[in-house]
């Protein structure tokens, strides 16, 4: 099947480590965006932060963030959300400092950083995530949750853990923009390099890995590129897409 859509992850994928998108990449995204290839940013990120980069890239289409849970236009229109229950972010949030773990929550309108607010019913919740360096601490983070089915866990480096609400993942949305543009995930390229890059590189009609991967992501993928700092997108780009 053609490739019509590429969907890219960016940290650790598109982005180097200096959160630049290299000149390479630069260039066979451009080739690829000339050859009426769409190209979406599929990331964890809130809209903010990856926003920035489509506009630098003069991508048309579709931004995916915060894993899925919001899918945008590149004119800023809001086309899906999912929310977290403001109680089970809650739990989430006093159960991460029980354990002195570096927590981030993601909602419509600001990231929390370390803290909370007063009132968490008073804001739509995105996304939760915290990290440690202490792999037994996040396993009883993983414990505790897997009693609630409302949950979507994955990650985004080995060290965190990062919630959703449960079904949503970037595959899911890579679905329905697959449905918006009128074709099917068989003619989708995705490349990723963690647990959060999972479900969309299995189900893209090619799933790239990045050099860089975690071994679950590699396992999985149809082909493994080179690193991040290597401009393993581009050459995927160059593999897959603009080779005749």
């Amino acid at each position: 099947m053609a490739i019509k859509l590429i969907a890219l992850d960016m940290d650790g994928t598109l982005l180097n480590s200096e959160e630049a998108v290299s000149d390479y990449n630069r260039q066979k995204i451009a080739q690829a965006l000339a050859k009426d290839v769409h190209v979406i940013l599929s990331t964890g990120r809130w809209l903010n932060s990856c926003y920035p980069y489509a506009e630098s890239l003069k991508l048309p289409s579709f931004l995916i963030t915060c894993n899925g849970g919001e899918i945008w236009t590149v004119e800023k229109e809001l086309k899906e959300r999912h929310l977290l229950d403001p109680e089970r972010v809650k739990l989430m949030w006093e159960l991460a400092n029980d354990l002195e773990l570096r927590t981030w929550m993601v909602s419509t309108d600001k990231i929390w950083y370390g803290t909370g607010p007063d009132n968490f019913s008073e804001s739509e919740w995105l996304k939760f995530g915290c990290d440690s360096y202490d792999s037994e601490k996040l396993d009883t983070v993983v414990k505790e949750l897997s009693h609630y089915d409302d949950l979507e866990l994955t990650n985004s480096l080995p060290t965190n853990i990062e919630v959703n609400p449960k079904g949503v993942s970037k595959a899911s949305a890579l679905e329905n923009v697959c449905k918006e543009l009128g074709f099917s995930m068989e003619n989708v390229l995705a490349a990723g390099d963690s647990l959060n890059d999972i479900k969309m590189i299995q189900e893209a009609g090619v799933g790239v890995a990045m050099g860089n991967a975690q071994e679950a992501i590699k396992n999985v993928a149809d082909y493994v590129t080179d690193t991040n700092n290597q401009h393993g997108v581009g050459k995927a780009i160059e593999k897959f897409v603009l080779q005749d």
